[in-house]
């Protein structure tokens, strides 16, 4: 596509789609920005400036969202606003909204707020559990199944987070068949939908396919299983197109690339929601997002919260739009 500036064309950059064989043909992408990229920015956002970004991420075709956590805001100060926040959005029903939960008073919250969906979180790794949720693995696995059965009683769908299936900083490498047995637990206990993350970045194609593998072995199907991938050691597309090839259609990321884990030293952001769209739109694949539209929104949010988007599609599409 060309347009005329001052008489020159100028090519407005966007993927060139070229389908690959034996890929999905749509993709739902899961944005965590609202709430895995900012609960780690030191600066509290304002509200009303969470409630707009949330917005503009629907007008740009997010139909799938992560709002917020109700967890206390003595450990995650940014997301004290949980209720407040929900109570002033006004989304279109066709949007998928959830909330993470840590627990039965999480859950109380949240089903008070109109949640519609929740999230609960568990670890691969003991030290990790201690860490981030000041629990073991098992301990974590029982305050999930709690919050899983209330809310599944309730017929809420329940996303179960799996951190550091991939490695991690204290205990070096974590096994498939480990990962594998936390999942059929979660499962197990109503768990709707997984979310599989590679907390600190470290995972490659190959190991990606393998903790698929061995997660199927556990009967558990592709349809249910979602990647998050971060990008610390560049690899978070890469392992992008390993999962497609697996048949996954559901991957976690952050617009602007928001995020990072504030538990695990070294650990870059979420991967950027535009990069994950160029390439997925690139493969000829539907995911319903305009990507200008959306690269405004997360340059708008990072003008907010003050450092620039790690993003390259978004870095790349500003500085087109400059030239």
């Amino acid at each position: 596509m060309t347009e005329s500036v001052a008489g020159s064309p100028v090519w407005k950059p966007a993927p060139h789609r070229v389908p690959a064989p034996g890929l999905p043909t749509s993709v739902r992408v899961y944005e965590v920005g609202p709430r895995d990229g900012l609960q780690a920015e030191t600066k509290v956002i304002p509200t009303e400036t969470k409630v707009e970004f949330i917005e503009r991420l629907v007008a740009a075709g997010l139909r799938t969202v992560e709002l917020t956590s109700f967890v206390s805001p003595r450990w995650i100060p940014q997301l004290a606003d949980a209720a407040d926040l929900m109570s002033r959005l006004n989304l279109p029903d066709s949007v998928r909204t959830v909330v993470l939960v840590p627990n039965l008073t999480g859950l109380e919250r949240a089903l008070a707020a109109g949640a519609t969906e929740v999230a609960v979180f568990v670890s691969a790794t003991e030290e990790f559990a201690k860490r981030n949720l000041n629990n073991t693995v098992d301990g974590a696995l029982a305050a999930a199944t709690e919050v899983t059965e209330s809310a599944r009683a309730l017929g809420l769908p329940v996303r179960g987070y799996i951190s550091m299936c991939f490695g991690d900083p204290w205990e070096g490498a974590v096994s498939v068949e480990r990962v594998a047995d936390i999942a059929k637990a979660l499962v197990d206990s109503g768990a709707t939908s997984l979310s599989l993350g590679d907390t600190i970045g470290v995972a490659t194609p190959g190991h990606v396919l393998a903790l698929l593998d061995a997660i199927r072995a556990r009967g558990i199907g592709t349809e249910m299983i979602a990647m998050h991938f971060h990008d610390t050691y560049g690899q978070a597309l890469s392992n992008v197109y390993a999962s497609l090839t697996a048949g996954i259609t559901e991957f976690d990321s952050a617009a602007g690339g928001l995020g990072r884990c504030p538990y695990a030293k070294g650990a870059t952001g979420n991967l950027a929601t535009e990069d994950l769209v160029w390439m997925l739109h690139g493969l000829g694949i539907d995911t319903g997002i305009d990507l200008d539209a959306l690269t405004e929104a997360s340059t708008w949010m990072a003008e907010h919260i003050g450092h620039t988007s790690p993003s390259r599609v978004v870095n790349a599409l500003r500085a087109a739009q400059r030239t």
